[in-house]
């Protein structure tokens, strides 16, 4: 049986979690058995929002394909520079005529392996198209890919769960982005679909959702705007591993990663 190995990391924050991740890879005891590797890179660059120049730097660390969401448009140069980085997806349920590609196909030991981006609307822009229906758009384009890969960047537990259910059995794996705070919800669905809720972060671990804590609790507690800055110390990464049958497409393993640094 051919396996597809790999990892998907959860939302990098800032330089802390780009060395995280650095350190992680370079410390695999097997790494030459690890076909693929995904990270949402769409904090990586200062907490908010992806550089060109970052991108570039997690992609020579080994990351093969950078996933993003709602923070695409954060750093300004994205906007001319995105269609020049074939190696990262931003969501393909934005309107028509944007830059930058919703889904890409990569090749691995001579296996095609798709991972498609979309992002949630409950809680969050509701003006995007809906990721359901955009989503069965491109799976039927890609009927002849058996090794698909969503990233569903999206708030609610609600959705995320719903589109792991709608598409089980029509992808290999569903991983949800966005929180920040890993869900102890992996498993296989019952049509073959590995799932979680949420990967989780790399990032400030005594942080909330990788701001610093005094800050996110005086907004709280004052209701006030404040600076955004990235928390310290610790870090913690969240990932998951996973292995697909390369002929069926089927996830057959998806374990979560905690790790701390």
């Amino acid at each position: 049986m051919a396996l597809i190995k790999g990892f998907l990391f959860g939302d990098i924050i800032g330089r802390g979690g780009r060395e995280t991740v650095k350190k992680f890879l370079s410390s695999l005891p097997n790494r030459e058995e690890i076909d693929i590797i995904i990270a949402n890179g769409e904090n990586a660059s200062g907490g908010l929002g992806i550089t060109p120049k970052t991108a570039l730097e997690l992609k020579e660390m080994g990351i093969d394909v950078i996933t993003t969401g709602n923070h695409i448009w954060r750093k300004r140069e994205m906007y001319n520079e995105i269609h020049k980085i074939p190696y990262l997806v931003r969501p393909a349920n934005y309107p028509p005529g944007l830059p930058g590609l919703g889904f890409i196909t990569v090749r691995k030991r001579d296996i095609d392996i798709a991972i498609i981006n979309l992002e949630g609307r409950t809680y969050m822009n509701q003006l995007i198209d809906c990721p359901f229906r955009v989503g069965d758009t491109i799976i039927k384009q890609l009927s002849d890919v058996m090794v698909k890969i969503v990233d569903f960047h999206a708030e609610a537990t609600s959705e995320k769960r719903a589109l792991g259910f709608y598409f089980d059995s029509r992808v290999s794996l569903i991983a949800g982005t966005h929180t920040h705070i890993q869900t102890a919800d992996e498993e296989v669905l019952p049509g073959g679909t590995g799932y979680i809720t949420d990967v989780g972060m790399v990032g400030p671990h005594y942080s909330v959702i990788g701001l610093k804590k005094e800050l996110a609790v005086d907004k709280f507690l004052t209701s006030r705007p404040n600076k955004y800055e990235i928390g310290d110390g610790v870090q913690i990464l969240n990932a998951i591993y996973f292995e697909i049958c390369a002929y069926t497409g089927r996830c057959l393993k998806i374990e979560r990663i905690i790790r701390r640094y």
